[in-house]
């Protein structure tokens, strides 16, 4: 055989290839089981990564309840990659005689493995702080060897006269009739909103944080004093971290961020109050700022979402898209960056159960990973679904139910 017939072979040989891999990413895959058996315990809120050599790790919280029950820790389980089950859970963090609750999982650009999560001091959400652990070593079946750990301490300039105006204003839209108990509530809120206290106090993660080109970490948070959302910025790589200013929308929390291809920042956000849409805010400054806390086309029953930006530069949001309820979990595939979302495709969509609180990452071979937590009437765990692009693409044009 000479040369040139042999290279000719290999060319054939690798465009076949090629297009035998183009044909695999273009039919629809789809794959789910649960993490662990239906468990009698609170387990809820995950976060997962795909490690660099394609192991996945996810965390959620388990204990007898949530922000009340003492014996609530930060629990974990691996699946290595190629093997078809996954490992038993352990407890990766544990604040013992307090709650640790929400998890937030990333693998910054180091490849390093960050952990976060809120320690509950006084059984209300309105008086926890976030911590963070961080490990340049990890791998199954146990817990990763952190190099450092700490607390996330914020100190937002004082927002108490504009959140004022914001919230007048709010309540001008909305023209509802109050309660005593809701105009108590209101007053609370507008005290409150001075006090350096609960300025400081009550921001906790949900959604995984973004790095920006720079290098930069916008870590999302929340607080449900105000219920409205923040970032923590490092500039350093997780070194210090400091306070944006607000997303102020009263009603605004648990923010997922995206970027567009010029840099905008969009944060897709729960709807805490009573609009039964995804809340969205934009940043022109690499997170420092904020624009007004408007509302998108997709609904939102008061229940966490996720959003993720694809290899390909395509969205992907995963929420539950009803007003009521969170029997249904559905996926939205957006081509424009946010401005519309062509496909949607459901999870779930069950008569009953709760399939919400999902964390979204897209592993190195293009498949996408979410991780939820699953309700039914026998029991609680994690379930875990593996697809790809086309298997959303494969779904119903986007309709919304209300």
């Amino acid at each position: 055989m000479n040369i040139l017939c042999l290279l000719s072979q290999i060319i054939v040989i690798l465009v076949l290839s090629f297009h035998c891999r183009l044909l695999a990413a273009q039919v629809p895959q789809y794959e789910a089981e649960l993490i662990f058996p239906l468990h009698d315990q609170h387990n809820h809120a995950p976060g997962i990564v795909e490690c660099p050599n394609g192991d996945l790790l996810v965390s959620w919280y388990r204990g007898s309840g949530e922000r009340s029950a003492d014996d609530v820790a930060v629990y974990a389980a691996w699946r290595v990659k190629g093997q078809p089950k996954w490992g038993e859970p352990f407890v990766m963090a544990d604040t013992p005689g307090f709650p640790d609750c929400n998890t937030a999982l990333f693998l910054d650009d180091q490849q390093r493995l960050w952990l976060f999560f809120p320690t509950i001091l006084a059984n209300s959400w309105e008086s926890c702080l976030t911590n963070f652990k961080v490990a340049s070593r990890y791998a199954p079946p146990g817990l990763p060897q952190w190099d450092r750990e700490g607390l996330i301490l914020l100190k937002p300039e004082d927002f108490a006269e504009r959140g004022r105006k914001q919230l007048d204003e709010e309540l001008g839209l909305l023209k509802i009739v109050m309660t005593d108990k809701q105009r108590a509530e209101i007053e609370q809120t507008r005290q409150r909103m001075g006090e350096k206290l609960f300025q400081r106090l009550g921001w906790q993660p949900r959604c995984k944080p973004t790095q920006l080109p720079s290098g930069r970490i916008l870590l999302p948070l929340y607080t449900d004093t105000f219920s409205i959302s923040i970032m923590a910025i490092s500039d350093d790589r997780g070194q210090t971290w400091r306070a944006s200013q607000p997303l102020i929308g009263f009603g605004n929390i648990q923010p997922t961020v995206l970027c567009r291809n010029d840099g905008t920042l969009v944060a897709f956000m729960r709807e805490n109050g009573l609009r039964q849409k995804i809340r969205v805010c934009e940043s022109k400054d690499d997170g420092e700022s904020w624009g007004p806390v408007g509302v998108c086309d997709l609904p939102n029953p008061g229940s966490g979402l996720d959003g993720l930006r694809l290899a390909n530069g395509h969205w992907v949001l995963i929420y539950n898209d009803t007003t009521t309820g969170r029997n249904r979990l559905a996926i939205s595939l957006s081509e424009d960056e946010g401005q519309s979302w062509k496909y949607t495709r459901h999870l779930e969509d069950q008569p009953s159960g709760s399939y919400h609180y999902p964390a979204i990452i897209q592993g190195k071979d293009g498949t996408i990973h979410v991780v939820y937590s699953y309700f039914v009437q026998e029991g609680k765990s994690m379930k875990h679904v593996a697809f790809n692009e086309a298997w959303i693409q494969a779904g119903n044009p986007m309709k919304y139910s209300e």
